[in-house]
């Protein structure tokens, strides 16, 4: 049995609809989803205000390299287009692999450029951090430490600030 916790983040389009289109796509594989968080954009400023989440989810036999392939599969289905030019641009679906553990139920480690484990921002932002804490709340991040430390301290502290719950706003599977 795989774990992979994944995140989400839309701001175009139908934004909530997109979150919902990457639990559909994981389909029974979600063991756990967060709250939604409404959130400044992270790396490139000129766009609209993202919804972020993150899932928890199960597979048997899922390898890594299989969660990205689900995540691109999310992507493709919410109408993501990929900018070069604004590699933090505006998307409709943004679906990373956060970290996956492998059966052992230990973390995979891998510095391949195409699905570098654990994500190697992922303790920077807050729009990760905090959805997490919401379904693991004594998670750790592989060579970061404790989900809640990294989202007090250093970079993500100061974006914490601005992330606005919404509680209005849910995305459990309607299948």
């Amino acid at each position: 049995m795989t774990r992979a916790v994944l995140s989400l983040g839309s701001n175009l389009g139908d934004r909530l609809g997109h979150l919902r289109t990457a639990v559909e796509t994981f389909a029974d594989r979600v063991l756990l989803t967060s709250g939604v968080y409404e959130t400044p954009p992270w790396g490139d400023v000129d766009q609209p205000a993202y919804l972020n989440a993150v899932l928890l989810a199960v597979d048997p036999a899922a390898g890594p390299r299989d969660w990205l392939e689900l995540a691109r599969a999310a992507e493709n289905a919410a109408g993501r287009t990929r900018d070069p030019a604004r590699r933090f641009g505006p998307r409709t679906l943004d679906v990373d692999v956060v970290t996956v553990w492998g059966p052992d139920d230990e973390p995979v480690v891998s510095d391949d450029p195409e699905l570098t484990l654990p994500h190697p921002r992922a303790h920077l932002r807050a729009f990760v951090l905090r959805p997490w804490i919401d379904i693991q709340p004594y998670g750790r991040l592989v060579g970061h430490g404790w989900l809640t430390d990294l989202l007090n301290t250093g970079p993500a502290a100061e974006d914490a600030l601005a992330l606005r719950p919404r509680p209005d706003l849910a995305i459990e599977s309607t299948a």
